[in-house]
């Protein structure tokens, strides 16, 4: 039972995400490969912070692990389908080494809070 909480967790965790940045490159009217202004590769990068944060904290809530486990797994997907986008695609690849190097780490620190709230006294 505690690994379907897990997965479901992470998957959660992770459409959060995924939905989010769907959402602002279609509202948004940012094509993802494009060359970005720099006002478009900062919103870009703080809205998937924010949202990579919030994944992270959703993978521990639902979880309820106590520990980071949900939280390294969600952070190695969002890495890996990161790794994978950009070796598949053409074009600037400024949100995916954003996503590996800073939106999967965003998630670890999102359940690192949670984990930490519940520790201390």
């Amino acid at each position: 039972m505690k690994a379907i909480r897990y997965i479901i967790a992470v998957i959660i965790g992770y459409a959060a995400f995924v939905i989010s940045a769907l959402l602002l490159f279609k509202f948004s009217g940012i094509k993802p490969h494009d060359d970005p202004t720099l006002s478009v590769m900062l919103l870009t990068i703080v809205f998937g912070l924010v949202f990579s944060f919030l994944g992270g904290v959703l993978a521990q809530l639902i979880s309820n692990a106590g520990n980071l486990w949900p939280n390294y797994i969600l952070a190695t997907i969002l890495a890996g389908f990161a790794t994978f986008s950009m070796l598949q695609s053409s074009g600037n690849h400024y949100s995916q080494i954003a996503a590996i190097f800073l939106f999967s780490q965003a998630s670890l620190v999102g359940g690192w809070v949670l984990v930490r709230r519940k520790i201390e006294p």
